[in-house]
């Protein structure tokens, strides 16, 4: 049984990312495996009027069902609604989607977007790929991202021990040939909690490790190439030390995680980036504030008493980066 995402009352990336890359700011992807997740990113969502996208990966598609995440996302839209955000702009995006099979069972099942991540394979098979992909998708008005260059880290079933920054004279080609909606690039950026390891980084006066910075100069060339065209940051998680502290405080062992400085993607957001993909931060936030709540309180046996401050701390950390990071809140009022 096919499933539309607009009876869903979902929405496609494409009106939102045309104003996203005109007004300079960024839309919050925020990836969610369960409810306590997806009920902080609406919340955080509704406060801020700001448009979002709600990501579901490979990996999230197994834990938590695709019928049940088809059902999770159509009741966002009516929670959104029910906590005052009248016309809610939700995106439900398939992260990293590593086959057209899965793809195109993602468009069946409601999904809005979908990425197919073929940069893993030669470049003529990824735009054979991406475009079969983009020929289904196209037809139920479902977006499609696609990705060059390859990233670095950890994260569910993507795993690369090496980037490939993305190469400025192929994206005009890639985009022509594929009909992509929106591209994913390699300037820096990696997956996980540990994007860069201590010999990649400097320090600073009090001895903390300080990543290198971003490829600007090759986003540059591809907004020179592709002016106007969505550009996507993945592994774009700041890994914020409070959390890395909290958890190791609190029986935890995360020694050197770092992320991507907030004030770099603070720029990215400014520039033709108009989608950046936050997952790490939240399973750090969540995590941290489990830790410290069981350690409190070591009689507490209700899921409800420690899931609950580790939604207010997910929902704080989203408020944050839509406001102070990229820049979205009040734009889908």
């Amino acid at each position: 049984m096919k499933v539309s995402f607009k009876d869903l009352g979902l929405v496609n990336t494409r009106e939102m990312f045309a104003k996203a890359v005109k007004g300079g700011y960024a839309i919050p992807a925020f990836n969610f495996n369960n409810m306590e997740q997806l009920q902080a990113i609406i919340q955080a969502s509704a406060e801020t009027k700001s448009p979002v996208i709600l990501q579901v990966s490979k990996g999230a598609r197994n834990y938590a069902n695709q019928t049940l995440l088809r059902y999770m996302a159509q009741g966002a839209v009516e929670y959104a609604k029910e906590l005052g955000w009248k016309k809610p702009q939700i995106v439900l995006h398939l992260d990293h989607g590593d086959s057209y099979e899965l793809c195109k069972s993602c468009v069946d099942f409601g999904f809005s977007s979908v990425m197919i991540d073929a940069s893993s394979l030669p470049y003529e098979e990824n735009v054979k790929l991406t475009r079969k992909v983009v020929n289904y998708a196209h037809k139920y008005d479902v977006t499609v991202e696609a990705e060059l260059g390859v990233l670095a880290g950890v994260e569910d079933e993507v795993s690369s021990a090496v980037s490939h920054y993305t190469k400025p004279e192929e994206v005009i080609d890639f985009v022509k040939k594929t009909k992509c909606d929106s591209l994913a690039i390699s300037i820096g950026t990696s997956h996980g909690a540990y994007k860069f390891t201590p010999e990649q980084c400097t320090r600073d006066k009090d001895g903390k490790l300080v990543p290198p910075p971003l490829a600007f100069d090759v986003l540059k060339a591809i907004e020179k190439k592709l002016p106007g065209f969505p550009i996507v940051l993945h592994g774009s998680s700041s890994v914020p030390q409070e959390y890395v502290d909290m958890c190791n405080q609190f029986g935890g062992k995360l020694p050197n995680a770092i992320g991507i400085p907030e004030e770099q993607l603070r720029k990215a957001a400014k520039s033709a980036v108009c989608k950046i993909n936050i997952d790490s931060d939240s399973r750090l936030a969540m995590t941290a504030a489990i830790r410290k709540h069981l350690a409190e309180n070591p009689g507490h046996f209700d899921p409800r008493q420690y899931l609950k401050p580790a939604r207010e701390e997910m929902k704080k950390m989203y408020i944050h980066k839509i406001i102070n990071v990229l820049g979205s809140n009040g734009k889908a009022r």
